[in-house]
This record gives structure tokens, C-alpha cells and sequence, in this order.
């Protein structure tokens, strides 16, 4: 049996990656994205893989791909020290929007930035009512999942079908999200779903 070529490596190694971080295998869309190759390349590349029996799947379908036996990975040291953080979409900072959950390729930030046996995705900032915080439009905010908060927390929350990230505060039985840009005014409400705390920012210059 043929060898695997090198980008053939990669992108079983990406797989590999992929299902271990989210317990199930990315759409070819999303290997295409990694790669910047197009889908139907994608495609090809795990036909490859299939036919040298490093991979397996029920279907067509890129949900039901399974790896075969042990991936030997080059990147090893890369990969202990760096964590490929998926960006899910848009969240409001400032009047709440709807959040566009669609995965928008990924983001590679080093381990120690993150803590250990947390889960986290990314999100791009829309708006400006957390300029004071440090998060500003068009920042990448690194989210830790966590669905409880304490006061002063910085949370992504979902209010009425919308996402935005403010400052929590609970007092009674109301709940208050507030800005960090005295141009806004506070949010209060009762019922809120917090999605994830804050755990980092990523900017561009």
C-alpha cells in the first residue's frame, strides 16, 4: 500500500484532532476551511485516506468518519503547546443581536492561555458597549463554556434568541448586565442563559 502523502498526513492529523477536541469528525467544509482548499479537494483527500485504510466511513456523509488504528503525528510538540480554538459566530457588544452560529474556522492560541480540562470557543465582537473592559469591535474573544456566573463576571448570555457579552450581576432575583461604555444602559431581566465567561481577547492591528 501506497504511502501517505504530505498533505494527506495533514489532514488526517487534522481529523484526528478535530475528534478528539469535539468527540465528532469536522464537515468537509470545515477541512476545506483549515486548509484553505476547496470542498470538493477536501473531498479527495479522504477518498485517499479511505482507500489506504486510515479511515472509515458508514456513508458520504463526513459525520460518520472514523479514524483506523493509531495517527503518528510530526507535530507532536506543536500540538501540546497550541489548542485550535473554533470561532462560532458573532456576539452584540451592544444592542443585542442574534448570534450568527456558523463555524468560522478556527483560531490557534497557546496552551498556556487556557486552562486545563475546560472547554472554550471563539467569538467575533459586534459593537463597542465594552470598550472600557478591553473588548472592542472587531475583537476575537476566547469564551470558556461554563452556564453558571458569579458578580463581575464578563459572560456571553443569550436574552429573547440573541447573544451579547456584558458584565453580570445578579441582585435579588433580577439580574443585571451592564455595559462598560456609559453610553449604553444596563440590562435587566429574569430570565438569562449564560453560555461562557470570558477567558481571553485577541486583537489585529
Amino acid at each position: 500500500m501506497k504511502e501517505l502523502t504530505e498533505r494527506q498526513r495533514l489532514v488526517l492529523n487534522f481529523i484526528a484532532r478535530f475528534i478528539d477536541e469535539h468527540s465528532y469528525p469536522p464537515t468537509f467544509r470545515q477541512i476545506a476551511d483549515h486548509f484553505k482548499i476547496t470542498v470538493k479537494a477536501a473531498y479527495d483527500h479522504v477518498t485517499a485516506l479511505k482507500k489506504k485504510q486510515k479511515l472509515r466511513m458508514l456513508d458520504k456523509s463526513s459525520r460518520t468518519m472514523e479514524i483506523i488504528g493509531s495517527v503518528s503525528d510530526d507535530n507532536d510538540d506543536e500540538q501540546k503547546c497550541f489548542k485550535d480554538i473554533p470561532i462560532l459566530g458573532k456576539v452584540a457588544a451592544g444592542p443585542r443581536i442574534l448570534s450568527e452560529e456558523n463555524y468560522l474556522g478556527s483560531i490557534r492560541i497557546h496552551r498556556s492561555m487556557l486552562k486545563k480540562q475546560r472547554r472554550y470557543f471563539a467569538l467575533i465582537v459586534c459593537g463597542d458597549s465594552m470598550t472600557g473592559a478591553g473588548v472592542m469591535d472587531g475583537d476575537t474573544v476566547i469564551i470558556e463554556k461554563n452556564e453558571t456566573a458569579k458578580n463581575g463576571d464578563i459572560v456571553v448570555a443569550m436574552i429573547d434568541d440573541g447573544y451579547t457579552i456584558k458584565r453580570f450581576f445578579k441582585r435579588n432575583k433580577s439580574i443585571k448586565l451592564q455595559s462598560e461604555n456609559p453610553a449604553y444602559y444596563p440590562i435587566y431581566c429574569n430570565d438569562v442563559r449564560i453560555v461562557g465567561h470570558l477567558a481571553c481577547v485577541i486583537r489585529s492591528y
